[in-house]
């Protein structure tokens, strides 16, 4: 994608200098938090939406996968942009607007962090279990996920959590292309299916508008400013690196869900199959495969659902952590910065990990005593309220003087910016009004 901010040059950092220096131009060399961002915001759970979505309309919606990629680019660059030109970390920038944002992501934290660990585990424990279906139950499968999980990113910098994100994706990326072209998809119904077109049925509308929302990242996105800046980039200079690196993170996710859609196309819509939703609809999909393709494809994708399953849970282990250390240290009255989450302090802060444990230990009482119902509610309220609430501070922030001017937001970025937030304000509203309050009360 182009340079969201209209502005060429990258002279002139504003932010206090790094503690690497900045090269003179961007290289593939230098990647990395973007293959981090794409592999945490990629779940089991994006790749059977879009199954669903091939699998129901063929290759129709394959234009909204790919505008989901470049909605979500948007909200990363600016992320990213925040970091690097002002030299403060995005939570620094939340508590400028307001005490509202600190009650919206505590909230938001403790609420979703202790039902998604839980998600994060069984989802981990599901392929593990369909490839080892007499060593342990799921539960204990679960459990372990969550326990690896916890003791990798409670000992190792972001240095080593990145390498290994880079070969989980690997694997990710070869299994989900052996698939595309294993199913051998239909070209030339493929190219017409980026003619943006709705498909002829009720709530097409809304069904379009979530394919589109659901590609890739939640708070993620918000986390990728961190990953940058725990990578050692810390001002202006890095920006056409960021920038880079945020357009093949979202290349890299545009080919996990192309491929998922030509699964689902061709796989499943041809045969009339349908698959459950959720992450057992991957186990399905398995069961399918191995009858089409037999047991070593099925094993095989199997294990790209666990690199795609494991990869979220480690992702948000470090980055949200991540977060939460920030937020503690602004509490404390520090004005948070780049260069302390570069300096790896963060990493091993008391509430980086008081964070890791609320999403290991806790979450594992709900494997055993089942998910609260008025708690899974909140979840899916405050779940849908973060991308509007991203979208929208990012727009106030980076328009504002608290972004040194030539950093600023121009037409595309606003533009994408607005989108991105009408876009989630109205899968919000979708949200929220589908949840069962008669029962909640």
């Amino acid at each position: 994608m182009a340079d969201t901010t209209g502005n060429t040059t990258e002279s002139g950092a504003t932010g206090a200098p790094g503690p690497h220096s900045a090269p003179r131009k961007s290289s593939w060399k230098y990647i990395g938090p973007g293959i981090v961002v794409a592999a945490t915001g990629v779940g089991a759970g994006d790749l059977v939406a879009t199954l669903i979505a091939g699998s129901n309309f063929g290759y129709t919606l394959l234009w909204a996968a790919v505008l989901g990629c470049l909605v979500k680019i948007s909200l990363a660059e600016a992320a990213g942009r925040w970091h690097l030109s002002t030299g403060r970390t995005l939570f620094d920038g939340w508590a400028s607007l307001g005490r509202w944002t600190t009650y919206f992501f505590v909230a938001y934290v403790v609420i979703w962090g202790f039902v998604y660990g839980a998600a994060a585990m069984s989802s981990s424990a599901l392929p593990l279990q369909a490839l080892f279906p007499d060593v342990m139950d799921l539960k204990a499968w679960a459990i372990l996920c969550g326990l690896s999980g916890l003791v990798f990113v409670w000992f190792n910098k972001y240095e080593v959590f990145e390498k290994v994100m880079t070969v989980l994706v690997g694997v990710m990326f070869v299994v989900t292309v052996y698939l595309a072209i294993r199913v051998t998809p239909n070209l030339g119904d493929a190219f017409a299916g980026l003619l943006p077109v709705l498909p002829d049925e009720k709530d097409s509308i809304l069904n379009t508008l979530g394919l589109i929302g659901g590609v890739g990242g939640t708070i993620t996105l918000a986390a990728y400013g961190y990953w940058v800046n725990a990578k050692g980039w810390t001002n202006t200079g890095w920006m056409k690196v960021m920038r880079l690196d945020n357009r093949v993170a979202y290349a890299t996710t545009g080919i996990f869900v192309v491929a998922m859609l030509f699964v689902g196309a061709e796989l499943l819509h041809s045969a009339n199959i349908a698959i459950a939703s959720g992450d057992k609809g991957l186990i399905q999909l398995s069961d399918i495969l191995e009858d089409k393709y037999g047991t070593a494809t099925a094993k095989f994708f199997l294990i790209g659902f666990f690199a795609t399953s494991y990869t979220s849970l480690i992702g948000v282990w470090h980055g949200v952590s991540l977060m939460f250390a920030d937020f503690v240290e602004r509490l404390r009255g520090t004005r948070t910065t780049g260069e302390e989450v570069a300096s790896g302090t963060r990493e091993r802060s008391w509430p980086f990990r008081a964070y890791l444990l609320w999403l290991t230990f806790p979450p594992i009482v709900l494997l055993f005593q089942g998910q609260p119902f008025r708690l899974i509610i909140l979840y899916g309220v405050l779940g849908a309220a973060f991308l509007p609430f991203l979208a929208g501070t990012l727009l106030v922030l980076l328009n504002s003087s608290r972004t040194p001017a030539e950093w600023r937001n121009r037409l595309l970025s606003n533009t994408m910016l607005v989108m991105a937030g009408l876009l989630f304000l109205v899968l919000c509203v979708k949200q929220i009004w589908d949840q069962p309050w008669s029962e909640f009360f």
